[in-house]
C-alpha cells in the first residue's frame, strides 16, 4: 500500500487525535475530535477561545496531532500505525470555514452545538510532514509536498 494511502486510511478511520501544543515551553496534550480535509493536507480541530490550547496556539502554531490506528477494526490498512501529523495550526480561513464544519460535523454530529457556538474556533491543520509508526524499528517520515495523490 502506498504511504498516502495508509495515512488517509488512518485518517480515516480514526475519530480522535491526541492534539500537541506548547506554552512557555510547557507540552500540552489535549483529546481532540478531528475530520481529516483536502486528504491527507489538513486537518480540522474545533476548541474554545477560552482554553489553553486556543492561547497557545495564538502565540505558537507548531503541533503535532497522534492518531492511533492500533486495534481499530476495520480499518483498510493491513498494519497497526500510530500516525503523527506535524503543522502549523491557524483559524480556518473564512472561505473554507462552511467546508471545515461540515467536515466536522460529517464525523461528529454530537457536537453542532459546540461548533455552532460564538466562542467555537474552527481550526485548521496545515500538515507539513507525517511520522508513521509500525513498530519501534520502523519508523518512517513523509513530506505532505511529496505525498503523491492516492
Amino acid at each position: 500500500m502506498k504511504p498516502v494511502s495508509e495515512i488517509q486510511s488512518v485518517l480515516d478511520s480514526n475519530r480522535f487525535a491526541v492534539l500537541a501544543t506548547q506554552h512557555e515551553g510547557q507540552p500540552h496534550a489535549s483529546l481532540m475530535a478531528f475530520a481529516p480535509m483536502g486528504g491527507v493536507r489538513y486537518l480540522i480541530v474545533a476548541t474554545y477561545r477560552d482554553t489553553l490550547k486556543y492561547r497557545s496556539l495564538c502565540k505558537d502554531g507548531r503541533v503535532a496531532i497522534l492518531i492511533d490506528s492500533r486495534g481499530i477494526s476495520g480499518s483498510v490498512s493491513q498494519r497497526n500505525l500510530v500516525v503523527t501529523a506535524h503543522g502549523i495550526a491557524s483559524e480556518v480561513p473564512a472561505d473554507y470555514h462552511e467546508a471545515a464544519e461540515q467536515a466536522l460535523l460529517a464525523r461528529h454530529s454530537d457536537l453542532s452545538a459546540f461548533i455552532g457556538s460564538p466562542d467555537c474556533a474552527m481550526l485548521r491543520v496545515d500538515v507539513i510532514a507525517y511520522e508513521v509508526v509500525a513498530g519501534t524499528e520502523d519508523v518512517l517520515w513523509y513530506k505532505v509536498a511529496d505525498l503523491a495523490p492516492a
